[in-house]
């Protein structure tokens, strides 16, 4: 099977099928786009002429080169025209049916050492592969969308692939500037059935009307860093697309994550299958367009949250990291702020924490020096909470443990003002159960800021049962002040971010421990195939692997759900103390400084 692959049929001229080509002209091989539709076949040389057109107008490649790479891609509306290619692609629809039918079809076309690969990405490769005459030369080749851009490629072998198939579709792969990941047969493979779940969940938190649309969107692309929000990604994907996906995975895991909401289903059946419908989650402007319109259930800029209370000074309660740079945050929106830890030593720390963060923005050309010493100059250290007494607005940044929380709450209960707001910035415990550690839990609210907090736009603003309509309106009217962005969502466990992003990277964890895939294949694969900052077990090691079991306990002990169970190795790996980078070691090592 020691071929060079350099006449390669790609069958299906959909999107990615005339990506694929387009990648492949451009590599130096013979193209044959085979497509039954003539239509298709002729918006697929029109998109090649248009995409290389672009390419040569910004540089990347030359007219010779674009004219070269056109010469090469032909189309042809049978299978026979792939007689003499060494590899075929297909990329046509989402099916067995057809699929299996391509693939007995080019049984009795190609050369028996011809590799046939499936650009599936929920289906069975094992399956379509039994119906080959040949089996052992039948793989999975997975590029994302769009193939020119994204580097990722999961090669995926049955147990029935043959080994040189394998290494001469990677060496492929790697010709052609990409990133090949190998992984084996399952639905999603690595990145998108880590993708998929997540996604899932999110559709099954705004079909709970947990938090809108545009919120739960907002808090993934700020808190995780993501280059689309959930929703939005569903809409561009396709509604019906990430339905298959997930009811193949659903149908080989069992996993109730991976079953699909009932909104998907519902929006599918009604033809809302996102952009390429002109409806889906959101509402855009044609079929097609990536611009979104508004729609009934757009928020209206007009909307008054209501009167809030009077904000000019800030308590916030601790010590660490999260408390100086909350504090920060609010001196430098020109707030007048306390900040109270156990001891007038460790509040003196805290703020020459803050006085170093000024510094370095300051020696970055992000501050001036008189805005160095304004911001200092409106915090004020203290050594006990007794400082708070006219505070309008209290923060707690103090240790992740309820009764810690608690015993702090019913402390500023007596201390505090009536009428001043408390807020907690809790990740993972119920609000309401530090609420009603006062006697005034109308006035306590959630207001989770993101590490580190002075670079962070996202707070989630967490309502209780019991919380006043004017402390909901005060806090989203500091979030303005202080240049946050503010999403609402309801007292739960994870709230928004960490309800979604805990359970991906639990699953991660749990494709690890099945020997489904390496860690650096994982990580790879969603930075270069989902387009994350971090790949999970990066983010794991940074978030610190006690703080994320912690969290993954608290979502597991409220969704009662099997699938949010811990994965045993994270348990393992905390029991060891092997806790990520502030250890040296978690899921990887890392260097002693």
């Amino acid at each position: 099977m020691d071929t060079p692959l350099s006449t390669i049929a790609v069958v299906g001229l959909g999107t990615m099928g005339t990506g694929i080509a387009e990648v492949l002209a451009l590599a130096g091989r013979e193209v044959i786009g085979i497509d039954i539709s003539e239509a298709a076949a002729r918006q697929a040389v029109t998109s090649l002429e248009a995409s290389t057109a672009r390419a040569v107008a910004r540089g990347r490649i030359t007219e010779q080169e674009r004219a070269t790479a056109l010469a090469r891609f032909r189309t042809s509306d049978t299978l026979r025209a792939a007689a003499g290619a060494e590899l075929v692609i297909e990329v046509v629809p989402e099916t067995y049916e057809i699929k299996q039918q391509v693939f007995r079809e080019l049984d009795a076309i190609v050369s028996p050492a011809a590799i046939l690969a499936t650009g599936t990405n929920a289906l069975s490769v094992t399956r379509l592969a039994a119906e080959s005459q040949r089996p052992e030369r039948v793989l999975g080749l997975h590029f994302f969308n769009p193939a020119p851009a994204m580097k990722l490629v999961e090669v995926v072998s049955s147990v029935l692939t043959a080994p040189p198939a394998v290494e001469a579709v990677t060496q492929l792969a790697r010709e052609l500037g990409k990133e090949p990941v190998a992984v084996g047969d399952r639905p999603g493979f690595v990145a998108d059935g880590l993708l998929f779940g997540y996604l899932n969940q999110a559709a099954a938190m705004y079909e709970a009307n947990y938090a809108s649309r545009e919120d739960i969107d907002a808090a993934m692309k700020l808190g995780c860093g993501l280059p689309m929000g959930p929703l939005a990604l569903l809409d561009l994907i396709g509604i019906d697309t990430a339905r298959t996906v997930l009811e193949a995975m659903y149908a080989a895991s069992h996993d109730r994550l991976h079953a699909p909401a009932p909104v998907l289903g519902q929006l599918s059946e009604a033809g809302l299958t996102g952009r390429k419908a002109g409806r889906g989650f959101y509402t855009y402007e044609a079929p097609g367009s990536q611009t979104v319109v508004p729609d009934a259930l757009t928020p209206s800029p007009e909307a008054a949250a209501g009167e809030g209370r009077p904000v000019g000074s800030v308590g916030v309660a601790g010590s660490g990291t999260m408390a100086s740079g909350i504090a920060e945050v609010f001196a430098k929106a020109g707030y007048t702020v306390v900040l109270a830890a156990r001891s007038q030593e460790k509040a003196d720390v805290a703020k020459g924490r803050i006085a170093k963060s000024l510094e370095r923005s300051v020696s970055k050309g992000r501050l001036t020096a008189e805005a160095r010493d304004e911001t200092l100059g409106l915090i004020t250290a203290a050594g006990s909470l007794d400082a708070f007494a006219e505070v309008d607005l209290a923060v707690e940044a103090v240790a992740e443990d309820l009764e810690i929380k608690q015993q702090l709450f019913a402390t500023l209960d007596k201390v505090c003002r009536p009428g001043a707001v408390l807020a907690t910035t809790t990740s993972s415990l119920p609000v309401i159960a530090v609420a009603r550690a006062t006697a005034r839990p109308e006035d306590v609210i959630g207001m989770h800021f993101f590490n580190p907090a002075p670079a962070m736009k996202l707070v989630e603003v967490v309502r209780t049962v019991l919380t006043a309509d004017d402390v909901h309106a005060t806090v989203r009217a500091v979030c303005a002040k202080i240049r946050k962005h503010p999403v609402d969502c309801g007292d739960r466990a994870g709230f928004i971010v960490n309800a979604l992003l805990f359970p991906y990277l639990n699953n991660a964890i749990k494709m690890v421990e099945e020997h489904y895939a390496s860690l650096d294949d994982i990580d790879a694969a969603m930075k270069l195939g989902g387009g994350y900052p971090m790949g999970p077990f990066e983010l794991l090691d940074v978030v610190g692997l006690d703080v994320s079991l912690a969290i993954e306990k608290v979502l597991h002990r409220e969704f009662r759900d099997p699938g949010l169970a811990p994965a045993p190795l994270l348990e393992h790996l905390v029991a060891a103390g092997c806790l990520g980078r502030k250890t040296g070691r978690g899921f990887r090592e890392y260097a002693r400084r």
